[in-house]
């Protein structure tokens, strides 16, 4: 497909205030899951994999740890997934994932970010169309050949395979998730993966001007500062 796997989603450097944003994320994530599916990540592979993951972002064992006690105590607030989509600064394309215990209030806060931006924040599937729903797994190796050979002995579906300066990337339907995982790890015994996520990965790009890039920096921002924000994806690409 010739597709570059780049990061799409608003980096968060990892400072004090950044990291409590992270640890609060990670820790509503858990708790939604485990309350959800079973909070035992030795059975439940989803939660294992998202442990995982915490533990990759440096999430401190003690967070992961109330996450799942909290969960198992059947205690505490009712969380539920809303998603917002529309067009950001520079015409770009936007999906915003929140967890939630209050509606009216996370999409108050969202509209504020695009409304303050002069961004326009549209109906349902406006905008979810233009991106592919996708596991990304990507790890050090020099060819794909193999990969995609064990794709297909596994039969995964498999999206796509790219291989960039030592660098492979396997894209996969985000349903085949795990069933890829596991045939990774059995063909690759130790490899490490530098990226396993399920993400929306943009059909096309939208390049933000110098122009229009402290606008769409504040719009990122305004984003990231709203609690119940949990992922952001965009088609942007930032003036180099």
């Amino acid at each position: 497909m010739g597709r570059s796997f780049e990061v799409r989603k608003a980096s968060m450097a990892k400072t004090a205030g950044q990291k409590t944003k992270i640890y609060s994320k990670y820790g509503k994530m858990l708790y939604v899951l485990a309350k959800n599916t079973g909070a035992d990540p030795t059975v439940n592979s989803t939660l294992r994999s998202l442990i995982e993951k915490a533990k990759r972002e440096q999430v401190p064992a003690h967070v992961i740890e109330k996450a799942l006690e909290k969960a198992v105590g059947g205690s505490g607030e009712d969380f539920v997934h809303a998603r917002y989509e529309g067009f950001g600064p520079g015409g770009c394309s936007v999906i915003i994932d929140c967890l939630t215990d209050n509606n009216n209030r996370t999409i108050t806060d969202v509209r504020n970010c695009f409304t303050k931006t002069n961004s326009k924040m549209g109906a349902q599937g406006s905008v979810a169309h233009l991106f592919d729903h996708l596991a990304v797994f990507s790890f050090k190796r020099d060819s794909g050949d193999e990969v995609l050979e064990a794709m297909l002995t596994a039969e995964v579906d498999v999206t796509d395979v790219e291989c960039e300066k030592g660098q492979v990337t396997l894209f996969a339907p985000a349903t085949e998730f795990f069933k890829a995982k596991n045939a990774l790890m059995e063909a690759l015994p130790g490899v490490e993966l530098e990226v396993e996520e399920i993400t929306f990965v943009p059909q096309t790009s939208a390049d933000i001007s110098a122009e229009d890039l402290p606008v769409f920096e504040k719009f990122m921002t305004m984003l990231n500062d709203c609690d119940d924000v949990q992922d952001i994806y965009h088609n942007a690409v930032l003036p180099g």
